[in-house]
């Protein structure tokens, strides 16, 4: 039977906290019990890891709202089981009773474990910089990959080098997710000196994934955990993403809605022209075939999304208003009688 952790307890916070304040609470505890200031000391290591996994939780939307739901009746030390219809966490199926002792070996608890399982990552898929290839084969968690190659020690050592990863937000154009993009980071990881690296982000990546930069991450017993640098999209001036699609819009004329045309629109590579069918109503979406984002699972390319708005001129011309006031006599002449045009 694994015990229960308070975690709001762990940081000295509250359930009530904002996330700045348990980001603030994590950073002091961190920097007072960081094995690098306490070397030898056994308790000063184990407290580190506590408030690293207590961090863990509590600075994730996600993790903090499924944590929240096992109510606050729980005291830290008590025998915890959850409830059935907490649902699980993460990768595995556990059999509870059997759970035992693996994983006493450090890193993030059993108690941790049984709530999310040994998932390794976020939402959407994980890159290693430089390679391109997914941080998860054939879609497995990292910790089963380990098993696989070295049974339950392996998976054992992967957790405890968990929590010796960093995070940090990398901020990416759309045309940059679609083509990688190579970029120059000064980073300082925890106990060591700042420096330079340069970081390829691969092309298809997508916002929520993360991008794995091995070892420049905080100090561990057999290295340096790795630097996960999570993605986020720039506001772009033309384009939404879709998925693999992306969307973006095109004003046209009264005119050429009715009578149809050309019309240029914006893409990933350039502007191309399109062709505008007559009668085209608005909100009417038109697809360009492949001008979207990589797949993220293939080698093919998503779509190029048009939405057409119609835009009525706000201050015609007197010629043009002219030939609306022509055209309004021609609806009015042609509506049934007893109607109005």
């Amino acid at each position: 039977m694994v015990k229960f952790k308070d975690y709001y307890q762990t940081l000295g916070v509250t359930r009530t906290s904002s996330q700045k304040e348990i980001k603030t609470a994590y950073r002091n505890l961190a920097r007072k019990f960081h094995p690098d200031a306490n070397k030898g000391d056994k308790g000063a290591e184990e407290k580190f890891k506590e408030i690293a996994e207590a961090y863990e939780v509590l600075k994730d939307p996600d993790k903090r709202q499924k944590y929240d739901t096992l109510g606050n009746n729980w005291k830290a030390g008590s025998d915890f089981k959850p409830p059935p219809e907490y649902g699980g966490g993460g990768g595995f199926n556990f059999d509870f009773e059997r759970f035992g002792d693996f994983g006493k070996q450090g890193g993030f608890s059993d108690f941790f474990d049984v709530l999310f399982g040994q998932t390794f990552g976020q939402p959407g898929q994980q890159q290693q910089a430089g390679r391109g290839a997914a941080g998860g084969a054939g879609g497995k968690t990292f910790s089963q990959q380990q098993q696989q190659r070295s049974g339950p020690a392996g998976a054992q050592a992967a957790r405890s080098d968990r929590m010796y990863d960093q995070e940090a937000d990398i901020e990416l154009s759309v045309e940059e997710l679609a083509k990688g993009a190579q970029r120059t980071l000064k980073i300082t990881p925890p106990g060591a000196e700042a420096k330079t690296i340069e970081v390829k982000i691969p092309a298809g990546v997508r916002p929520g994934s993360r991008v794995r930069i091995a070892g420049q991450g905080m100090k561990t017993p057999r290295g340096r955990g790795d630097l996960f640098l999570r993605v986020k999209v720039k506001t772009h001036a033309d384009f939404t993403i879709d998925g693999d699609n992306i969307i973006c819009d095109l004003s046209i004329s009264p005119a050429l809605a009715v009578l149809g045309g050309q019309a240029a629109v914006p893409t990933l590579d350039g502007p191309v022209k399109i062709k505008i069918p007559a009668g085209t109503q608005n909100g009417r979406m038109l697809r360009l075939k492949g001008r979207g984002l990589p797949s993220s699972k293939n080698a093919t390319k998503g779509d190029l999304l048009i939405r057409v708005k119609i835009v009525i001129p706000s201050h015609p011309t007197d010629k043009e208003r002219a030939l609306y006031e022509q055209l309004a006599e021609l609806e009015k002449a042609a509506a049934p009688a007893g109607t109005s045009a």
